[in-house]
């Protein structure tokens, strides 16, 4: 599989890029190019959710309120998710979460996984249907098994250690489903129907933007936690 900056495939930062034909989706009048750049991360969530089998009245717990967190919010709102908890150790993405529409949001402050699955349980009222975890943390793994009812399931976005030591008998033995998550299957056409139709606003995930020219500020931006980045943007057009 050949994926834009997946070595030893290059990305596409540049001026001009040719793209297959047949992965390009045309975009809509009214639907910004920066727009059509978020239907990436976009298209994640919406496979995630996916995955999670999210449907109305569900509850769903999320690790991690960055980027794809904040956009599986979203899309977990969009089909009907009842209660949405999200967890995270800044308290500035906290409150965008809650600002995004978050029914719960939990500040983790502990590596005690079985502590923290009761914390998020009496926090919710219950345990979730689903776990999401889009941190790639090891330890949000293991919290995500114990934190989810039993019969339910965990959707594994974020990449962690290649070997995470989990508690995979109480999964078993709860049946706690696993599922991996590998970009997205197909989920372009829904993400696009979801921005243009108004569903969902990526736009405001858009926290900073630069030129081409400023690539490298770009990234030093998203990696500082300090600039409270959510999602750079590199506009190539200028």
């Amino acid at each position: 599989m050949a994926f834009c900056a997946t070595p030893p495939v290059h990305g596409s930062l540049c001026r001009l890029y040719n793209h297959a034909a047949d992965f390009c989706y045309k975009l809509p009048d009214h639907v910004s190019f920066e727009e059509g750049a978020m239907l990436e991360p976009l298209s994640v969530a919406v496979y995630t959710c996916q995955r999670g089998e999210v449907q109305v009245g569900s509850k769903v717990l999320i690790f991690g309120a960055g980027p794809i967190g904040l956009l599986c919010l979203l899309v977990a709102k969009t089909r009907g998710a009842s209660s949405v908890a999200i967890t995270d150790i800044d308290d500035y993405r906290l409150a965008v979460a809650k600002e995004y529409g978050a029914d719960h949001v939990i500040k983790v402050s502990t590596n005690d996984s079985q502590a923290l699955a009761q914390t998020i349980a009496a926090e919710m009222g219950g345990q979730p249907d689903v776990s999401l975890e889009c941190s790639g943390v090891d330890s949000s793994f293991v919290t995500a098994i114990y934190a989810t009812r039993s019969g339910g399931a965990v959707v594994l976005v974020g990449r962690g250690s290649l070997n995470v030591d989990v508690p995979i008998v109480n999964a078993a033995v709860r049946e706690v489903d696993i599922r991996g998550v590998f970009r997205y299957c197909n989920n372009y056409p829904q993400a696009l129907a979801m921005v243009a139709s108004g569903q969902i606003d990526t736009k405001r995930l858009i926290t900073h933007s630069f030129t081409l020219e400023e690539s490298l500020q770009a990234f030093q931006t998203a990696n500082s936690r300090e600039s409270r980045a959510i999602k750079v943007m590199i506009n190539c057009s200028q």
